[in-house]
């Protein structure tokens, strides 16, 4: 994990780096305020511990303006300990407030109490799109994100089975599913719009036949 120390006083920042480094965190340091936002916006931190009292701009300064775009947990260390500073802080979004002068060793386990806790709320992966998406009221299917050009019949075949991803379905149910308010229709009528329904897919999945042909039962299809 990165950690950002934004404080002016080096013996501070350094102190903070041994001990941080010392339990196996990476540190950066900068003492300017308009440094660690630039910083901060070009590089992923865990947390950034920011100082109050900066030459250029206050913290309070700083995080307000990283709280524009950025969510990254920010624990405040200033020299003053008035409840009003550290209200302001906490509404503006820190994670934390440590009062100089403080214990080292206290100050990593607010760290690591704080890495713990945003730990839990960090935003999940996101899943891969879908193979297939059909979209009833639009009466349309797409493939990796592509709407097929499908006829009307080659729309209710395909998403009859999609409903059941690997289940096996006659041609008699796909008919009677499909087909049931059209005339005089043959079972052969399922293989052909089948075969209409591979052509079309193809050029998306030259990889793979969705559509799998079980001999004397139906038809599935595997997602």
């Amino acid at each position: 994990m990165k950690i950002l120390i934004v404080d002016d006083e080096p013996a501070i920042a350094d102190t903070l780096a041994y001990a941080l480094g010392a339990e196996g965190y990476a540190c950066e340091r900068c003492g300017l305020g308009q440094e660690a936002v630039a910083k901060a916006r070009a590089a992923d931190y865990s947390i950034i511990i920011l100082d109050v009292g900066l030459p250029d701009m206050s913290g309070f300064d700083v995080c307000r303006e990283l709280r524009r775009d950025r969510s990254v947990p920010i624990l405040f260390l200033t020299a003053r300990g008035e409840e009003i500073d550290r209200v302001i802080g906490l509404e503006l979004g820190a994670d934390d407030y440590v009062t100089k002068p403080f214990s080292p060793r206290e100050l990593v386990s607010r760290v690591r109490a704080i890495l713990r806790r945003t730990a839990h709320v960090a935003t999940p992966p996101s899943l891969p799109a879908p193979l297939f998406q059909v979209d009833h009221e639009g009466k349309r299917i797409a493939c990796k994100g592509q709407w097929l050009n499908l006829t009307r019949y080659e729309y209710m075949l395909f998403a009859c089975l999609l409903e059941r991803p690997g289940r096996v379905m006659s041609r008699a149910a796909l008919m009677d599913s499909v087909w049931q308010d059209a005339e005089e229709t043959e079972e052969r009528t399922v293989d052909t719009h089948i075969k209409t329904l591979r052509a079309k897919l193809r050029p998306l999945l030259p990889e793979r036949d969705p559509i799998t042909t079980h001999r004397g039962l139906g038809y599935s299809v595997d997602l």
